[in-house]
């Protein structure tokens, strides 16, 4: 049976498949990436099959930016006096976020007329990572016309509230049944219900 085009591009970005070729273009990327800004609007997605999984389509109303953002655990400031070392907590800060959660409000509070879809990861090097992030404009006379994305013109700060891919996974979920009491509606409001 033939394959889709969609399928050889998958393919192509798994972690298993990484030939000689592709390493080279994705470093080349990198180098690319770096010189430009934090946000860079783009014509097209570079990841065409992962674009269209998480709902983009090439019409008006669609909007694709690539953000970067740091890699690796927070830092503080080191504090002199009485305490042991190990008690310090300098570094191996991890947040309760993820970084692509992070990528995606900062985007959207540089884009505040437009509503974050979905994001995906598009490469990393020593410093940063990189995700393009698919947005949509929700007053966009084609994007109001279309029954199957019309409904996002209904949801205000998606990013923010978690409701994005990334955001469900960091809330847990992805998840159901034995474990997984205590994430629904959220861990918050599940915490408030017995009050």
């Amino acid at each position: 049976m033939a394959r889709s085009l969609y399928s050889h591009i998958s393919a192509t970005w798994s972690t298993r498949a990484k030939d000689d070729v592709h390493t080279a273009l994705q470093r080349q990327r990198m180098i690319e990436y770096r010189r430009g800004g934090s946000f860079t609007r783009l014509e097209y997605p570079t990841r065409l099959d992962r674009a269209h999984q998480l709902g983009f389509r090439a019409k008006p109303g669609f909007v694709m930016v690539r953000a970067r953002v740091r890699r690796g655990g927070r830092h503080k400031r080191w504090v002199g006096g009485g305490r042991k070392p190990r008690s310090q907590k300098i570094n191996k800060i991890t947040g309760r976020k993820s970084i692509q959660r992070i990528a995606e409000e900062r985007t959207m509070r540089q884009f505040p007329n437009l509503e974050v879809l979905n994001s995906y990861w598009v490469g990393q090097d020593g410093r940063y990572k990189y995700y393009e992030i698919i947005l949509v404009d929700p007053h966009h006379p084609q994007i109001q016309a279309d029954p199957k994305i019309s409904w996002i013109a209904l949801h205000k700060g998606r990013a923010n509230r978690g409701l994005t891919s990334a955001g469900k996974r960091g809330r847990g979920l992805r998840y159901k049944g034995k474990g997984a009491e205590k994430v629904r509606p959220s861990i918050g409001a599940h915490d408030r219900k017995g009050k």
